[in-house]
């Protein structure tokens, strides 16, 4: 009869510790919205193609101070400052009159909403309204008190190189 109980008690425990251990914990849901962040991230976009079609780089406010980057024909360009400065190189052969858009196509955020990649194009085009150039980017960006920044990007052309 002892054995019994002490059988039973054992069996009851163990019970309760499998049930404990199963159970699963609730993680509370951010609820992430798309149309939101897609419509802040393309008034950056804008934003930053105003300040450049104006020459005004030193306005953008898009990158992050540790930002890195790519483009074709390009080392990385690491920092905000030195993608500043090679803005600035550009706009010496930017044609006068020439207007760049970007136009963000598609965004992919995290689960919490703090990352956020966005894939995009771009067109340039002369004082006519004739396209010149074009493009698309993948840009990450990183919420960093309580704004995107862009920490990350990549971008190229769809206009053939020219041969050197």
């Amino acid at each position: 009869m002892k054995n019994k109980i002490l059988k039973g008690g054992l069996m009851v425990v163990i019970m309760s510790l499998m049930a404990a251990c199963n159970q699963k914990k609730e993680v509370p849901a951010v609820i992430v919205d798309k149309e939101a962040i897609k419509t802040e991230i393309q008034a950056m976009e804008n934003a930053f193609a105003e300040a450049y079609n104006n020459r005004a780089t030193d306005g953008i406010n898009y990158y992050a101070e540790d930002a890195i980057s790519f483009s074709n024909g390009k080392m990385p360009l690491e920092g905000k400052k030195a993608i500043h400065e090679s803005m600035k190189s550009e706009l010496l052969t930017f044609p006068i009159g020439a207007k760049i858009a970007f136009e963000t196509q598609e965004i992919h955020p995290s689960n919490d909403g703090n990352m956020v990649v966005e894939i995009g194009g771009y067109k340039v085009t002369d004082s006519t309204d004739t396209k010149i150039n074009s493009g698309h980017f993948i840009s990450l960006f990183e919420k960093r008190d309580g704004k995107y920044v862009c920490t990350r990007d990549m971008g190229n052309s769809d206009m053939p190189m020219e041969k050197k």
